[in-house]
C-alpha cells in the first residue's frame, strides 16, 4: 500500500508547473495548443492513482504525456527510468518548459509506454544481454508482456495509448494491472482513446479539447457520448461518410 507522507499525500508526481525561467514561445508548437497553453499558464494536479488524458486527435494528450515522461526521467520513446532508446529525435521542447512537483522520497522507479515506438523498443530490448524477445509475440501479446514485466511496483507510470494493440478482454485486462498497481502505491498518467480503459473507478480524467483542459467524468466525455451514439446505430454516421 501508498506510504503516505506526514500530510496525507500518497502521490508520487502533485503535479505539473511551469518552468520560472523558461523562455516559451506563446504562438508556437506545441504552446500553441490550448490545452498545452493552460498547463503552461495554470499548471495541472494530478490525481492519486490513474490519471487519465482523453481528447480528440491534436488535441495535445501525446505531447503532454511525452514531455511529462521526459521530466521524470524516462526515455521519450519509451523505456524505464534506467534503460531507454532512440531511434530519432522528434520530441517537443514541452519536457524543458515544464517541472514536476514530487513527493519528497517517492519511489524513483518508472515506466514509459508509448504505442507508436514499442516496435523499436522491442529492438532495443532484443539487443540487450538478458533482454526480452517481445518480437516473438502478437502486437497484444507484446503490450501486456511489457504491462506484466514492467507496470509490477510502485512507480511513476507513463502510458500513450496502451490500448492501441488490445482487444477489448486484453483492454478489461490491463485495467485489473492498473488497479493492481495504484494497490501496490503507483501512479499513472494514461493519454487514451477508449472509453473502456477510461472507465477505471476512481480515476481522474481531464479532457483535452479546442477550450484547453478540463476536469470531467466518464459519463460526459464526448468520447462515451461518441461511441454510445454510435453503437445504437452505425448507420446515422456512416451514411454520412459512405454516401
Amino acid at each position: 500500500m501508498p506510504t503516505p507522507d506526514p500530510f496525507g499525500d500518497s502521490r508520487i508526481v502533485r503535479a505539473i508547473q511551469r518552468q520560472p525561467r523558461a523562455d516559451v514561445p506563446a504562438r508556437e508548437w506545441p504552446a500553441s495548443i490550448p490545452a498545452i497553453a493552460q498547463v503552461l499558464n495554470s499548471g495541472l494536479e494530478l490525481g492519486p492513482g490513474v490519471t487519465f488524458l482523453v481528447g480528440e486527435n491534436g488535441s495535445g494528450k501525446s505531447t503532454l504525456i511525452e514531455a511529462i515522461a521526459a521530466a521524470y526521467g524516462l526515455g521519450p520513446e519509451g523505456g524505464t527510468i534506467y534503460s531507454a532508446h532512440e531511434t530519432h529525435q522528434t520530441e517537443s521542447p514541452l519536457a524543458d518548459w515544464i517541472s514536476l512537483a514530487k513527493r519528497p522520497g517517492a519511489p524513483k522507479w518508472g515506466f514509459f509506454l508509448r504505442a507508436e515506438t514499442m516496435h523499436g523498443y522491442y529492438t532495443f530490448q532484443d539487443s540487450l544481454d538478458g533482454g526480452h524477445d517481445f518480437h516473438s509475440m502478437s502486437h497484444g501479446e507484446s503490450f501486456l508482456a511489457v504491462a506484466d514485466t514492467y507496470l509490477s511496483r510502485p512507480g511513476f507510470y507513463c502510458l500513450d495509448e496502451p490500448e492501441a494493440a488490445l482487444s477489448f478482454s486484453s483492454t478489461l485486462a490491463l485495467i485489473g494491472v492498473l488497479n493492481s498497481l495504484v494497490a501496490s502505491g503507483a501512479q499513472v498518467l494514461c493519454a487514451t482513446h477508449s472509453p473502456v480503459l477510461a472507465s477505471l473507478p476512481g480515476a481522474t480524467i481531464y479532457e483535452l479539447s479546442g477550450s484547453g483542459i478540463a476536469r470531467a467524468d466518464w459519463e460526459d466525455l464526448d468520447l462515451v457520448t461518441h461511441w454510445r451514439s454510435y453503437l445504437d446505430a452505425p448507420g446515422r454516421y456512416l451514411r454520412h461518410i459512405l454516401d
